[in-house]
């Protein structure tokens, strides 16, 4: 099978199950900015490195496990109001993540103000997958009526939380600094 199919050398692309929409679609910016972000995040998770620390394994998994996930949420994007999602997102999903964000923030300290983005260098990865993540969710809220399953948004909504939270922990686990915003500019 090729890569290449030269059928989007016109600027139109195939949502599921073949309809035909400018590659400047909100359907495929949408999608598309959800394989960004897991682009990112997988480059981030590459930049963990070989210290170890306590559940960095279970860690990891929880991470493929959203990488996952969040493919799913791009075929959701991808398939046309009125169609059969073939890989659906289920309450589960965001349950699962609810739970992991629940037990790592447990294992942080308090947050007194806002942070930066900042730290080791996987944490500062998961910030920037955690912004790409709320641009994902503002194109699928832009989608609007047009959107079969709104549980996506949903699902945009609650990773981009346990972005914020994953970051923290690795922060943490590494020895990254995080850094307080300062109001007095």
């Amino acid at each position: 099978m090729r890569i290449y199919t030269r059928s989007g050398d016109q600027g139109m692309t195939s949502l599921i199950y073949g309809a035909r929409v400018p590659k400047n679609d909100v359907r495929v910016e949408a999608y598309g900015t959800c394989d960004e972000a897991n682009s990112m995040i997988g480059f981030a998770l590459s930049q963990l490195g070989e210290q170890e620390w306590e559940g960095k394994q279970a860690f990891i998994e929880a991470i493929h496990r959203v990488q996952t996930v969040l493919f799913h949420a791009g075929s959701e994007l991808a398939t046309p109001k009125d169609k059969q999602v073939a890989w659906k997102l289920q309450q589960s999903h965001l349950d699962e993540m609810e739970n992991q964000i629940d037990a790592w923030d447990a294992a942080l300290p308090a947050l007194k103000n806002f942070i930066l983005p900042s730290g080791h260098p996987t944490a500062a990865g998961l910030h920037a997958s955690r912004t790409i993540v709320r641009r994902a969710e503002r194109l699928a809220v832009a989608i609007g009526e047009e959107l079969e399953r709104p549980i996506v948004i949903s699902y945009l909504n609650r990773l981009s939380d346990f972005l914020f939270v994953a970051a923290r922990l690795v922060n943490k686990q590494s020895g990254g600094e995080e850094l307080p915003l300062k109001v007095d500019i």
